[in-house]
């Protein structure tokens, strides 16, 4: 593993604001002590900064010599609304809101790269340090476009990543093409006609309905799709009734569907919508249909993703980066930037969870749970990553 001594000697420092950063989580959009601590660290090295991107978001800019080129890295910063199981003591002091995703770690791993770059610019161009709110359902990385961010911050490309648990530390996994699913949600409120139950024939079951709509639905998959298409449809939700002997006027339906591409969602988004409507009408009923596409496909650029991988297999060597790493339904608004700009977004491995130190709680360290944490080890790692990619998109004449 060919990392850079200095990120290596700074990594207790690394690990000291990665705690930190942990032990005070904050929630989508009101990362206000978080991007105070990134603005500050990124100010004591001399990086010039912007701030209010997308509302909390911080970039940093680091620029150097003549070219005109530029790079952008990226990484989130919000935790997730859940109670940490964890008693070590940069354990979650704000009730409720966790880091369970290891955002803590990916500020950290920015961090580490910023304060090298910043003092050894051995490259050609401009160094874009992005620091992005509300990745966890807000959206955070459209609202820092919407705001600007590629207006201002000119960059030739882009690129992201994130920590990946029950895969080895020091190891890399990328593909390209589709990385993460697109993430989409829907309710479906079936309007009926209550009635007593007892005399179900004066009024319309919304629940029958319902049930009718949700089997109906599994047909798209196995029917109406290509089945080298990917896509996972899920009703999570139904809800109806109060009572047991009252016959309900609505009944809700809601849910998830994910998919790697845009037509294979349009298909089953209309085909939802075309069996709900059909089979309420069969029955007499009325539907309300919401579908609501949240983030789009992650799809990693071919020539950026084989440019990462080169760089990649320089820190951690050819057998420890895996360039056929299967996708992942889970979703990522990095997905927003790389429709704009070519890039690539690739995985870091956090262990099997043997790093986590007394006081971690009994489940395992997945992402999401309440057990979980970052692995500091990989604060170098993915530091070194970080710099040699930008060393080398930006290559010195």
């Amino acid at each position: 593993m060919q990392l850079i001594d200095s990120i290596v000697q700074f990594h207790s420092e690394l690990q000291r604001i990665r705690r930190d950063i942990h032990a005070y989580p904050e929630l989508r959009f009101e990362e206000k002590r978080t991007s105070d601590l990134v603005a500050q660290k990124l100010t004591e090295w001399d990086i010039p900064v912007l701030r209010g991107m997308g509302g909390t978001g911080v970039v940093g800019i680091i620029k150097n010599g003549t070219s005109t080129r530029s790079i952008g890295l990226r990484a989130d910063m919000d935790a997730l609304p859940m109670q940490e199981f964890n008693r070590f003591p940069h354990a979650s002091r704000h009730e409720g809101i966790m880091h369970g995703c290891g955002h803590d770690g990916h500020i950290a791993m920015l961090l580490g790269a910023a304060y090298y770059l910043s003092r050894h610019r051995h490259f050609d161009g401009t160094v874009y340090l992005i620091f992005q709110p509300a990745e966890e359902g807000g959206g955070g990385a459209k609202r820092m476009m919407e705001d600007g961010l590629f207006r201002q911050c000119p960059m030739d490309a882009v690129f992201g990543m994130h920590n990946w648990p029950g895969t080895a530390t020091g190891t890399f996994g990328v593909t390209t093409g589709p990385m993460m699913a697109s993430s989409n949600e829907f309710e479906v409120v079936v309007k009926g006609k209550g009635a007593h139950a007892a005399q179900p024939y004066k009024g319309i079951d919304p629940i029958m309905i319902a049930v009718q709509i949700a089997q109906s639905w599994q047909t798209i998959v196995t029917r109406n799709r290509n089945p080298v298409d990917a896509a996972v449809l899920s009703i999570t939700q139904i809800h109806a009734g109060s009572a047991s002997n009252v016959i309900p006027d609505d009944a809700t339906l809601a849910g998830t569907v994910r998919t790697f591409t845009i037509p294979v969602l349009d298909l089953i988004e209309e085909r939802m919508r075309t069996i709900a409507e059909h089979t309420a009408k069969a029955f007499g009923a009325e539907i309300d249909f919401r579908f609501t596409r949240n983030y789009p496909p992650l799809i990693n650029h071919a020539r950026e993703t084989n440019f990462a991988i080169d760089v990649m297999r320089s820190v951690v060597g050819v057998k420890n980066v895996d360039t056929d790493a299967e996708p992942t339904m889970g979703a990522e608004d990095f997905a927003f930037m790389l429709q704009e700009k070519p890039g690539c977004y690739v995985f870091i491995g956090n262990g099997d969870g043997a790093h986590r130190h007394a006081g971690h709680g009994l489940g395992p360290c997945n992402l999401h749970n309440p057990n979980y944490d970052f692995n500091d080890d990989l604060l170098p790692i993915g530091a070194t990553y970080w710099v040699r990619l930008a060393e080398a998109y930006l290559k010195s004449a």
